[in-house]
């Protein structure tokens, strides 16, 4: 079976967002903001096309495109100003998960498998608005990409029947049932456009909409009903939290039936407070929400592990976690690598935001990029020099300072571990 996408998309033009790529009048002026609202309202992808046309421009919304990719809990496929492989790298490098080539111009048809060789066919999206294109250009399409992003046409079966790509339709009608049609094609991985790029629109909603149309969606779904837990007295589940990067336990708290249920359909934690006898969602009057990355439920069906992203602070005391009151042992020697790495990249952060007098990392913000560049080719060197001694001690000191300096290089140029891991795991 196929689950539909719902697949917002936002056109960047001159650091806004812009209501289509011919309709330069201005959507949202924080374009971050909109994927931001985009990623949390239940949009399951989200296509950025840059329609600037100079290289000034063009490098302004990369930058904004990472600075979407890390508030968004959704993949990311951009596209738009595509001339050379240097342009994919860097939207690649901006986390997007796919970046599109048009095909509706020789550069985007040009550069195909050169950038398909580089990067992999999966890293590929083609964007198309000709059946013609298509059909002349489909052995490439089906050799060196991975999707097609296609403007709306009335018979979308000669698209689907001429290739077996997974394609998207982007378009621009905003008649529900067309929505529901262009849905029902088989071939069809989703739907992007005006329609399901309403700012006012709740995806969640319409989502239930195509499921009474017998449209499968993507979205959270238990592989156990609620009744086969084990409750306790009070008809509740307790449910433990933990950070889904760190494995660190955040706090604990129960679901009743509506809880649980609530959390799938919406995706953020929802809870049953004992005191109020009430449900409350985690975050909603802090903007601490808790987004769901998996449940799990314990051998005896009695206690849910909850993985999610957290934001900000667990606990209501402003702690990062609930359990931070020492009871019984040190728990000092227990070092989480994440957690340190974490914590040594913010407290660089820091000094870049509240510079410390005498401290080294400010003495090298101060000095610059080419003096931060010229510690790291050091750091570097002596690594190097390091590891052809026997002594693998020597080794643990000079790369602990090549990562030092690593991260006053990351913090510079606005490089996150999270973006490092996530890089990594995508290979």
């Amino acid at each position: 079976m196929t689950y539909k996408k719902l697949i917002p998309c936002i056109f960047i033009y001159q650091g806004k967002a812009v209501k289509w790529f011919d309709n330069m009048e201005v959507l949202s002026e924080d374009v971050v903001e909109l994927a931001k609202k985009y990623s949390e309202s239940g949009a399951d992808e989200l296509i950025v096309f840059d329609l600037s046309t100079t290289d000034i421009e063009h490098d302004k919304s990369i930058d904004l495109m990472k600075k979407i990719n890390r508030l968004i809990r959704i993949p990311m496929i951009a596209g738009g100003n595509i001339r050379r492989q240097e342009d994919v790298k860097k939207i690649l490098y901006a986390g997007a998960k796919q970046a599109i080539l048009n095909f509706s111009k020789t550069t985007g048809i040009e550069l195909i498998e050169e950038v398909s060789n580089r990067f992999g066919q999966e890293k590929i999206a083609v964007s198309l608005n000709d059946f013609d294109r298509l059909y002349k250009s489909q052995h490439l399409i089906e050799k060196f990409a991975s999707r097609i992003v296609f403007m709306h046409r009335p018979d979308l079966d000669s698209v689907t029947n001429t290739t077996n790509v997974p394609t998207v339709i982007l378009t621009d009608v905003m008649e529900e049932p067309e929505v529901f049609r262009i849905l029902k094609c088989a071939g069809i991985e989703g739907i992007s456009g005006r329609y399901v790029s309403q700012s006012e629109l709740d995806l969640l909603a319409f989502k239930e909409k195509c499921e009474e149309q017998n449209i499968e969606m993507i979205s959270f779904a238990s592989r156990m009903d609620f009744s086969e837990f084990k409750l306790n007295s009070e008809g509740l589940i307790p449910v433990i939290v933990q950070h889904y990067k760190t494995g660190e336990v955040l706090m604990m708290a129960y679901m009743n039936h509506e809880a649980f249920e609530t959390t799938i359909k919406t995706g953020k934690m929802t809870y049953f407070s004992r005191s109020r006898q009430t449900l409350w969602v985690k975050g909603e009057t802090s903007g601490h929400f808790q987004y769901v990355r998996s449940l799990t439920i314990d051998c005896d069906k009695d206690t849910i592990l909850a993985k999610v992203e957290q934001v900000g602070a667990a606990c209501h005391t402003g702690n990062p976690t609930c359990f931070f009151q020492p009871l019984v042992g040190n728990d000092l020697d227990e070092k989480n690598p994440l957690q340190v790495f974490e914590s040594v990249y913010d407290t660089i952060l820091d000094r870049k935001q509240h510079p410390k007098e005498g401290s080294y990392t400010n003495y090298l913000f101060d000095k610059g990029i080419d003096k931060i560049l010229k510690k790291v080719g050091e750091e570097a060197t002596e690594l190097v020099i390091a590891a052809k001694n026997p002594n693998p001690e020597e080794i643990k000191y000079e790369l602990s300072d090549f990562l030092y300096h690593a991260m006053v290089l990351m913090v510079e140029r606005g490089v996150t571990w999270e973006d490092i891991t996530k890089e990594l795991a995508d290979r």
